[in-house]
């Protein structure tokens, strides 16, 4: 029984559009998840490509300290050693834009980078994070998956038995896409995490994933 004097929880909400400005809707009390749908620039998309078909692995972390928000985020030495790839230039401009806009919503000074090939689905059971807020986009190869509220009973995270075997009822994020999700961290939003997960590869098949973290 809730408090007298609390009051309820308005119903979780999901938001989707194609213009930039709706990854603010994620600083609404009752949004967990703005997912902006971009196209990603020609340039960017072949680089990407480029990039996944040399087969090289890939698993890079840093965290950016961003002490003065006026200040462009240098990432000059991030994938250096593939400057001669076209787009690769542009590639590390987009990235280094979605961490200052990133960081201007939410008046960061400490950003978590990482920037990963995968093979395989990293979490391949649906399950909520334990963060503040992360941003979450595939620059090559399928993009996340995620749940609207209610599909899954959430005291059911992490049982197999209990996931959505209907496709249509599985939400799916496109290469390009960029996802805003609240975990389980964020003040007020405690028991109501997104519900998500990474998706299963086609034999042979990789990804380009950028995640930031919001640490401070």
């Amino acid at each position: 029984m809730r408090e007298a004097g609390i009051p309820a929880r308005q119903p979780l909400q999901q938001v989707v559009g194609e213009q930039v400005e709706v990854l603010g809707e994620v600083l609404r009390d009752e949004v967990n998840l703005a997912v902006w749908q971009r196209r990603l620039p020609p340039a960017i998309g072949a680089f990407a490509e480029q990039f996944l078909a040399r087969g090289e692995p890939l698993a890079e972390s840093r965290v950016l300290e961003l002490v003065h928000s006026e200040s462009p985020v240098e990432l000059g030495d991030l994938l250096q050693g593939y400057g001669e790839l076209p787009g690769h230039a542009a590639f590390i401009a987009d990235v280094a834009w979605l961490v200052s806009a990133f960081a201007c919503l939410l008046d960061a000074q400490r950003i978590g980078l990482r920037l990963r090939v995968l093979d395989k689905a990293m979490c391949p059971r649906f399950h909520v994070d334990h963060v503040p807020l992360r941003l979450i986009t595939s620059y090559a190869g399928v993009g996340s998956q995620w749940l609207r509220e209610g599909v899954m009973t959430r005291r059911h995270l992490g049982d197999p038995a209990a996931e959505p075997v209907d496709e249509a009822r599985i939400e799916r994020a496109a290469a390009g896409h960029v996802l805003l999700a609240k975990g389980e961290k964020w003040i007020g939003n405690e028991g109501g995490g997104l519900i998500h997960r990474s998706p299963q590869l086609p034999p042979g098949a990789r990804r380009l994933l950028l995640t930031l973290d919001w640490l401070t």
